[in-house]
């Protein structure tokens, strides 16, 4: 059966006024954008502030192990040790019924390494069969510097971006592009925040490839206005940028449904390590559609566009050549 044929409910142009709606939009944004700020930096609790920090970013230890061929019983590894004094202690259950992860933070002024090897010991006594499959051990320090890096990355990148597009297109395009990546950012912290979500180096991550993938959104909304503002001169910015949008909105729904199906998948078959990595990258496809539309768009508007530049340059018919400058 074929079902290529369903995607033609799609309409091949759409007439949305999306420029008229612009202020509501970006009040809007302004308003999540304050709100999200508070929660991922209030109460101020170092290293990640309201962020509910991972064993990567504020040290700690990390223990995978099997009871094969007998299920696990993750209350009674918890119960043995809570008298430990380990203080943030996680057990839970992953891959199968005989999988459990543990997760503990080191007691100060405590060896990581001889308070896993305790721990270890510890959950031996109370299960049996048992057998250690991972064990990592993240000390302050190396945390700190993984904060450190993570952060680093995430303002690489969107400089990057902004350098980009400026090369690419023009300064303004590049500040819409990047007001966009800080509003698609600080609202996937906010979300990390509430959720909660366990903050560490996968989610810096999946960060990233939602800073890739709004961008790529947002370049191709870009290249197809300046090809309109090439071919329609005395049409005004705000309809141009209308008929841009419309132009490529059911090639962003088609795409966006392509990587949606994918993390969806993800999220039910890949465990919990990878739960919340997934939709935190479902939430970044829909706030990177929107932004690009909303944000980026708009702030091209505010700023201005120097359309003489545009004119200077029009689009010649196939085969022609373009005639030299004096």
């Amino acid at each position: 059966m074929k079902f290529w044929p369903l995607i033609k409910i799609l309409p091949v142009r759409t007439h949305f006024k999306f420029v008229r709606l612009s202020k509501y939009f970006s009040t809007l944004s302004v308003v999540a954008i304050a709100g999200a700020l508070y929660v991922t930096l209030f109460p101020f609790t170092p290293p990640c502030g309201g962020l509910t920090c991972g064993i990567d970013f504020k040290g700690g230890s990390v223990i995978e192990l099997t009871t094969a061929p007998m299920p696990a019983d993750p209350g009674r590894i918890r119960a043995a040790l809570g008298s430990m004094h380990l203080g943030d202690v996680q057990v839970q259950g992953f891959g199968g019924p005989s999988q459990v992860m543990v997760r503990f933070q080191t007691p100060a002024g405590a060896d990581a390494s001889h308070t896993a090897d305790a721990v270890k010991a510890r959950i031996a006594q109370v299960t049996n069969p048992v057998k250690f499959t991972r064990a990592d051990v993240v000390g302050p320090k190396v945390s700190g510097e993984l904060l450190t890096s993570g952060v680093l990355a995430l303002g690489g990148a969107i400089l990057l971006m902004l350098l980009y597009i400026w090369f690419r297109f023009e300064l303004q395009f590049g500040l819409g592009a990047v007001a966009a990546l800080f509003h698609d950012v600080i609202l996937t912290f906010g979300l990390i925040a509430i959720l909660p979500i366990e903050f560490n180096l996968q989610e810096v991550a999946a960060i990233l490839t939602i800073i890739g993938y709004s961008m790529n959104d947002t370049v191709v909304v870009f290249d197809r206005f300046r090809e309109n503002l090439r071919k329609y001169k005395r049409m005004p910015v705000d309809e141009v940028i209308d008929m841009s949008i419309n132009e490529m909105l059911t090639r962003t729904i088609i795409t966006s449904l392509t990587a949606v199906i994918a993390l969806v998948a993800l999220a039910v078959f890949g465990g919990p390590s990878l739960h919340g990595l997934s939709i935190i990258m479902l939430f970044g496809i829909a706030i990177g559609t929107y932004s690009s539309i909303y944000i980026a768009a708009p702030v091209i508007l505010l700023w201005g566009v120097k359309r003489g530049e545009e004119e200077a340059e029009p689009i010649l018919p196939p085969g022609a050549k373009r005639p030299a400058r004096s």
